[in-house]
């Protein structure tokens, strides 16, 4: 297969949603132990929209191709390469070099892809072929383009928490990592309790196999309904996307229960009453995604089941700016994809 000498990324010239243009680059070349991946699609995470406000990385160099979740397919190997060959489909690592256990400071905060490493909105992306994984093969690209992040994170908390079957699991949310999260939990036969601000989404959540649904808008003080809708009890896993809203979902929990903290869409800051902690011994972890080895994990439970991806809408490359700006306004219903492949 000839490759063409140069390629279309969408670039970040400034950090604004307005200043995203398209660019010419030169096709990247890979290297002893890389594989090069023409992007077929890819989903983006709040993450990038942070990024994009310079909220997060504010020292990124400009200008940077954002966003890090994509799927592709193989199209030149370099020496040594056996994970995959050409032709075969691959999703990148989101942190690169993390393949199990716990990942090093270094790989945390200096491998990670669509920042500081060169993002994925862009025709080709060369990786380490042992930072990429296969594609569940009754997926799409677009579908399989929405994993790294946002699947292996709620995948990442319920597995911390020790979710099984009979637990009561509350979301908080339908983005991606929340519908994930709905969709993981009844996979393990878990209940599903789902927050959100819209009546209609919470309809659609129940659709995809809610239990309970609870518009926290108009009902602000949600952890007394989240403990009666367990009986009381309370649930045993909280995925915290909100961040600013830890010291409700602290009280939403049964004895023993965990809190997953996975993002920050409401804030930075929570402050936590230490009883509220102490006294019925309940756990709070960051997640930081998930290493290669929980994503194959992941990808197997996936395809053995035949889960899908929830997908709001699709846009060209060209138009990728609408999708950050229908983030920034919190209106998607699960992931925003990015057509990618012209």
């Amino acid at each position: 297969m000839t490759l063409p000498e140069t390629m279309r990324a969408l670039e970040a010239r400034d950090f604004s949603i307005d200043a995203l243009a398209i660019s010419s680059r030169p096709v990247p070349e890979p290297r002893r132990g890389e594989i090069l991946v023409r992007v077929g699609a890819a989903s983006l995470n709040y993450r990038d929209l942070a990024i994009l406000a310079q909220k997060y990385f504010p020292s990124l160099p400009l200008p940077y191709v954002p966003a890090s979740d994509a799927c592709g397919k193989v199209v030149a190997v370099g020496e040594d390469v056996t994970r995959f060959r050409v032709g075969d489909r691959a999703i990148p690592v989101y942190t690169q070099g993390w393949h199990d256990g716990m990942p090093t400071p270094e790989q945390r905060t200096r491998r990670t892809l669509g920042a500081p490493l060169s993002g994925v909105l862009q025709e080709y992306v060369c990786v380490p072929a042992e930072d990429a994984v296969r594609v569940p093969a009754h997926l799409s690209d677009r579908e399989a383009a929405t994993l790294p992040i946002a699947a292996l994170t709620a995948w990442s908390t319920l597995q911390e928490g020790g979710v099984k079957s009979g637990d009561a699991v509350l979301v908080q949310g339908t983005g991606g990592v929340a519908l994930f999260a709905l969709q993981f939990a009844k996979l393990a036969g878990a209940t599903a309790i789902v927050l959100s601000s819209s009546d209609e989404k919470l309809e659609r959540a129940k659709a995809l196999g809610a239990d309970v649904g609870i518009n926290y808008r108009t009902t602000p003080d949600w952890e007394g309904p989240v403990r009666d809708a367990t009986g009381g009890r309370g649930v045993d896993i909280v995925v915290e996307t909100a961040g600013s809203t830890l010291t409700k979902s602290v009280a939403s929990l049964a004895f023993g229960g965990f809190v997953g903290v996975v993002g920050f869409v409401g804030g930075y800051e929570a402050t936590l009453p230490l009883r509220a902690l102490i006294g019925p011994m309940i756990r709070v972890q960051g997640i930081a995604v998930g290493s290669r080895a929980r994503f194959e994990a992941m990808n197997r439970a996936i395809e053995r089941h035949g889960l899908r991806p929830v997908i709001d809408s699709v846009r060209p490359l060209e138009r990728a700016a609408e999708a950050f700006g229908m983030m920034a306004r919190g209106a998607q219903f699960g992931k925003l994809v990015v057509d990618v492949a012209g």
